[in-house]
C-alpha cells in the first residue's frame, strides 16, 4: 500500500525531509573538502609571503599576501556556509516534528533565508539551487531572489594585504622593516633585485592554486 501511495502521490513529507537532509550532509563534506585543500595552500602562501619578505622582494611578498587575504575571506565564507547547511538540517528535523501534528510541511522563512545565502556560494550553487526548488513546490519556502554576488571591495583588499606584508616584514627583521612608512625607504635597492627562480615558480604555483580554489 504504501508503495501504491508513492507511486501515486509521491514521497511523503518525512521521505522528503531525509532526502534533504542527506544532501546537505553531502554539501557539508564539499565544503570540508574545499576547506582542507584552502588550508593547505595557504599556509604554503604564507611561507612563500615570508621568504619573500626576507629576500627583500616586497612587491612580490605583497601579491602574494593580496592571495592570502583573499583565501582568509574565503575559509571565513566557507565556514559561515558549512554551518547554515547545519542549521538547515535542524530547521527541517524541527519540520519532521510538525509533520506529526499537522500532516503537512510548513513554511519557514529561516530556511528560505539561509538557502539565499548559500545558493551564492560557487561550490555548492547548483544543489542548493536544486533542493531550494523541492523546497518551494513542498511549500517550504517562496520562490527564491535571485540576488547578485557581492563583489570585495579592493581598495580594502588592498589595505588588508599591505598590513599583512608589513607584519611579516616586522615580525622577520624584528621589528626593523614593515612600520607604516619606512619600507620603501629601508628597502630602495632591494625591489630591483632578480627573483630567485625557485621561489618564483613556488609563487606561481600557490596563486594559480589559491585562485582555482577561490574562483570555485
Amino acid at each position: 500500500m504504501q508503495s501504491i501511495n508513492r507511486f501515486l502521490y509521491g514521497p511523503t513529507p518525512e521521505e522528503k525531509v531525509r532526502a534533504w537532509q542527506g544532501k546537505l550532509r553531502s554539501e557539508q563534506r564539499v565544503l570540508e573538502r574545499e576547506m582542507r585543500q584552502l588550508d593547505t595552500a595557504t599556509k604554503k602562501a604564507q611561507q612563500t609571503v615570508k621568504q619573500l619578505a626576507k629576500k627583500g622582494d616586497v612587491k612580490s611578498a605583497r601579491i602574494m599576501a593580496r592571495e592570502v587575504v583573499r583565501s582568509h575571506k574565503q575559509m571565513d565564507r566557507l565556514s559561515v556556509s558549512k554551518a547554515r547547511l547545519g542549521s538547515i538540517g535542524n530547521q527541517l528535523q524541527q519540520q519532521l516534528a510538525m509533520v506529526k501534528v499537522t500532516g503537512s510541511l510548513q513554511k519557514s522563512t529561516e530556511i528560505m533565508k539561509m538557502s539565499n545565502a548559500l545558493v551564492k556560494l560557487p561550490q555548492i550553487s547548483q544543489a542548493m539551487r536544486e533542493m531550494s526548488m523541492e523546497m518551494t513546490k513542498a511549500g517550504i519556502m517562496e520562490e527564491m531572489l535571485d540576488d547578485t554576488l557581492q563583489m570585495e571591495d579592493d581598495e580594502e583588499l588592498e589595505e588588508e594585504a599591505d598590513a599583512e606584508v608589513d607584519k611579516v616584514l616586522y615580525d622577520l627583521t624584528e621589528g626593523k622593516l614593515g612600520q607604516a612608512g619606512t619600507v620603501k625607504e629601508d628597502l630602495p635597492s632591494l625591489q630591483d633585485q632578480v627573483e630567485d627562480e625557485e621561489t618564483e615558480r613556488a609563487m606561481e604555483q600557490y596563486r594559480q592554486q589559491l585562485n582555482g580554489i577561490l574562483s570555485g
